[in-house]
């Protein structure tokens, strides 16, 4: 029996995040003892998997997890759905569909380990040193927070709203560093106001959005931020206020005018991502205030499943998550409107538009591949 195929694979130029290119290749198909083939069915395209991008080779080495061989080419990491194809695992079976991190390609081959009813772990060597939570894969038939109607936001919510779930649970854990006011940049992306739908409306404390003036009216409209400003407005705040900074902007000009102006009274300045910044961060010791620090959900994940036990953590995840599907789904919503397409080709040039920050605030792509 002939089990070869062609594999299709979709490469970011790891200096131009903008740039792609689709490679193929001719498979055997064989596998080896304790290998899947998993067929990718769909995915999501946010400003996430260029922040995945942007850091491939710095704190969080997104790029080692699906390697090309070749230096100046990545594999860029999205959240998706994939079928089993073929197994030589016991207890993954051919057909069995699962969620998570796959590479932006028509085909994945995994090795299981720690298999269970609820999934299994990628236990390929090049993995094990990497974040555990990017190696986990849910089975559909056994995910509590999994509708199939659903898919498409599913894989658009849940690899940005875990960041929103826990950002939110970090900054609530910390007791918001004494701030009585939270400034919230790049307020229009998805986990930024993914994070204002999880924190909610509370008494003491003002939800401030810092966004572009052509997002202005989006994010007004919202409705889950006390105020909106434009980013040349943030001055006018008044800078004895305690103030914390949730960066999502990544902006170096930005981030020196909030410290300049609130100066001691920034008790907080939490890095938590960039669609247009390919690294870390500029020079920062020249910033009155704190220094900034960068903001990794799986280390509060970490830290919830040790004081309430995974579990709970997923109990928790996943009613939140609930509310915030069942409102961004909703005809008519206010948040989001899902954008589908099909195919490398659109996903090439949804990824070009992320790049260069040309993407509705509203629209979220979700990308299934040809049968």
């Amino acid at each position: 029996m002939n089990n070869a195929f062609t594999l299709t694979r979709l490469q970011t130029r790891k200096n131009a995040l903008g740039t792609t290119r689709v490679v193929t290749t001719q498979d055997s198909g064989a596998l080896q003892p304790g290998e899947v083939l998993m067929k990718i069915g769909r995915f999501s395209l946010t400003t996430n998997n260029i922040t995945y991008a942007a850091f491939g080779d710095a704190v969080m080495k997104y790029w080692q997890f699906f390697p090309t061989g070749d230096a100046d080419w990545g594999h860029m990491p999205a959240w998706g759905f994939a079928d089993v194809a073929a197994s030589n695992v016991e207890g993954v079976a051919v057909g069995e569909r699962f969620y998570g991190y796959f590479p932006i390609a028509s085909h994945l081959r995994m090795q299981p380990v720690r298999v269970t009813p609820r999934g299994f772990y990628d236990g390929a060597s090049h993995r094990s040193e990497l974040v555990s939570a990017y190696n986990q894969y849910m089975r559909c038939s056994n995910d509590a927070g999994y509708v199939a109607a659903l898919e498409d936001y599913q894989m658009l919510v849940r690899p940005l709203f875990i960041t929103s779930f826990m950002l939110a649970d970090f900054l609530e854990d910390n007791g918001f560093f004494g701030a009585k006011q939270v400034v919230v940049s790049s307020a229009s992306s998805k986990t930024a106001f993914g994070t204002a739908f999880c924190l909610g409306k509370r008494e003491g404390l003002a939800l401030v959005a810092a966004t572009s003036n052509g997002n202005r009216a989006f994010v007004e409209g919202l409705g889950c931020y006390d105020r909106t400003l434009a980013y040349e407005e943030i001055a006018t705040l008044p800078a004895d206020v305690p103030t914390l900074y949730v960066d999502f902007s990544g902006n170096d000009e930005l981030r020196a005018t909030v410290h300049h102006h609130f100066g001691e009274s920034l008790l907080y300045d939490c890095y938590a991502g960039s669609a247009q910044k390919t690294e870390f961060l500029g020079d920062t010791t020249s910033l009155p205030g704190p220094t900034p620090q960068l903001y990794f959900a799986p280390v509060q994940i970490r830290k919830r499943n040790a004081d309430w036990g995974p579990q709970e953590v997923n109990r928790r995840f996943n009613e939140a998550q609930g509310r915030f599907i069942a409102e961004i789904s909703r005809p008519g919503n206010r948040w989001m409107a899902l954008a589908q397409g099909e195919g490398f080709a659109h996903a090439q040039a949804v990824i070009a538009d992320l790049h260069a920050g040309k993407v509705d605030p509203r629209q979220a792509h979700a990308v299934r591949l040809a049968d």
